[in-house]
């Protein structure tokens, strides 16, 4: 079977099989992301910025140690709940590509961080603050969802229906975070999600690592 060369925004062995699969060919916003700089100054960094602006409003801290609570409470509970996650994604990176290294273990804990910093401002400080202002909690979870997807799009130059697929997972987390309040809980959700999603880092980590069958 022939396979259809690489585009020249896209070098051969530049992307990992997840982010082919995901981004759009180039276009107004950008040929493909082939490095892990480009996906962190686009998405990483202005996102981490953002949930640090957030927390400069005192009715969102307050948000905030209500939603850690239960990690406050337990943090070793919670603590060793992130340690087995962790491995279990390790242990899924070593039956993708029968190696774990550095810069694979380092690509679970940045999605770590995603995670950490969406969750906090898209499915906590949006709809919530909004919420106190006297919108409609259910409107605003929507609307943030919506914000959310957008942002994949432009960001991470997804394509539309992973999109719409991330505004209905995202929905789903609004959902948990509506019935628990727990924010570490909803980051775990997303953190096992969005890995298994994107398994391999930009850069074409471990693809075609695994030995043909």
């Amino acid at each position: 079977m022939s396979r259809t060369p690489p585009s020249d925004d896209e070098p051969a062995g530049s992307l990992a099989p997840s982010q082919r699969r995901l981004q759009r060919p180039a276009d107004f916003t950008g040929a493909r992301l082939n490095r892990f700089s480009q996906v962190f100054l686009r998405h990483g960094l202005p996102g981490a910025v953002l949930g640090a602006l957030c927390l400069t409003v005192p009715e969102l801290r307050s948000l905030l140690a209500a939603a850690l609570a239960g990690l406050t409470a337990a943090p070793e509970r919670y603590l060793l709940t992130g340690l087995t996650i962790f491995g279990l994604l390790l242990g899924y990176a070593w039956l993708l590509d029968r190696r774990v290294d550095a810069r694979r273990a380092g690509w679970i804990l940045y999605l770590l961080a995603v995670s950490a910093w969406e969750e906090w401002v898209f499915r906590l400080a949006i709809p919530y603050y909004a919420g106190t202002d006297g919108a409609p909690l259910p409107s605003m979870a929507v609307a943030s969802n919506v914000a959310f997807a957008a942002m994949h799009y432009f960001t991470l130059r997804w394509k539309w229906p992973w999109c719409l697929a991330a505004l209905l997972g995202g929905l789903a987390l609004s959902r948990q975070m509506a019935v628990h309040f727990d924010l570490a809980l909803v980051i775990a959700f997303h953190w096992v999600a969005t890995y298994l999603n994107t398994p391999r880092p930009p850069g074409g980590g471990g693809s075609g690592a695994r030995p043909p069958r």
